[in-house]
């Protein structure tokens, strides 16, 4: 009766096994999907491309346009980065790294030494640029959940099989033992206990949860960084790189003196000086970053009415976010062992 138990909980590993493994090959397969159609720009030859962002690195990103075929793009600090005007009116200019996956622009430059297009100019709509940053809050997280997915489904294979090859020897124990019944079935439940909070991690690997939350504050009516504020970032990006599966997540504000849009464009702009920085400083890798946003004078800590209460909503904030699923322990097997009569 106990053999026949072990062999039940035995096959019930294999089976989970046999699942993680497909799901780990059905990853790869999409990771390696592409386009393998590339433009190669002639060194000096003018060119302007139209089409969708569909890779964004540090300095460079690619444009697929409407044929399929990518383009790739790089920055300078001479890039002109605006939106469309409208009537009698100027576009708004725009950071580089508003430049996301899933934005539809107009790029017009000159071929460099390497065959990429150096940007002279940027343009996109102002929808357009809406568009992408839905896209990109959403996708950057996937597919970071997607990369620790793949790496914890290999981990949880082998702890499958070892689970399997513990099952069998147990079995063996329970068949030739006399009066070890109670302690075997005691380890096997102990194993499917196992199983169970391998599946309780794996599912927890679609959430986030912070692990520190830093507040920088700005002059008014500025967007640079202070010494106190670097030195607060840099805090924050060395506690980053040691930490496996983070996201950094950024949102600016302001006081509630001066206008609407004033202030919208003031948040975005601190916002992107916060990311500047961890980029520019630390290599923080763009794909780590969550969209960054300015809430303008909204969402306010301190009471607007004092001085000392618009310094404190003058500000950007920074969380670092840990998968959850990598935050919770490793599940363990006791096994119990008894004496023979």
């Amino acid at each position: 009766m106990v053999t026949t138990r072990f062999r039940r909980v035995a096959s019930t590993a294999l089976a989970v096994s046999v699942l993680l493994m497909t799901a780990s090959m059905a990853l790869s397969q999409t990771a390696t999907t592409g386009s393998s159609n590339t433009r190669t720009v002639t060194s000096g030859q003018k060119m302007k491309v139209k089409g969708v962002v569909v890779r964004r690195d540090a300095d460079t990103f690619v444009v697929r346009d409407a044929n399929g075929v990518d383009t790739t793009v790089r920055l300078s600090d001479r890039t002109s980065v605006k939106s469309n005007g409208g009537f009698l009116r100027s576009g708004n200019n725009y950071a580089q790294t508003n430049i996301l996956r899933g934005l539809n622009l107009e790029v017009e430059g000159r071929g460099g030494s390497s065959g990429e297009l150096l940007a002279e100019k940027v343009r996109f709509a102002e929808t357009d640029m809406r568009v992408a940053r839905s896209v990109e809050s959403r996708a950057a997280p996937l597919e970071e959940r997607a990369s620790n997915t793949e790496t914890k489904l290999g981990q949880v294979e082998e702890n499958a099989q070892r689970l399997s090859g513990q099952l069998d020897e147990l079995a063996a124990v329970a068949n030739t033992a006399k009066g070890g019944a109670k302690a075997a079935q005691e380890t096997a439940d102990a194993a499917v206990t196992g199983v169970n909070e391998t599946n309780e991690r794996i599912s927890a690997l679609d959430d986030y949860v912070p692990q520190t939350t830093t507040a920088v504050n700005f002059r008014v009516n500025s967007a640079v960084l202070s010494a106190d504020a670097k030195t607060k970032l840099d805090e924050l990006a060395t506690r980053a790189l040691n930490t496996k599966g983070y996201v950094i997540e950024v949102a600016g504000f302001t006081d509630s003196t001066g206008s609407l849009q004033k202030n919208r464009i003031l948040s975005q702009n601190r916002a992107d000086a916060v990311i500047r920085y961890l980029v520019e400083n630390h290599q923080i890798p763009l794909r780590r970053v969550v969209t960054p946003y300015g809430y303008g004078k909204s969402n306010p800590v301190a009471d607007n009415s004092t001085r000392e209460g618009r310094e404190q909503n003058r500000r950007v904030e920074v969380k670092l976010l840990v998968n959850k699923g990598l935050t919770q322990p490793a599940p363990t097997i006791k096994t119990t062992t008894s004496g023979t009569e």
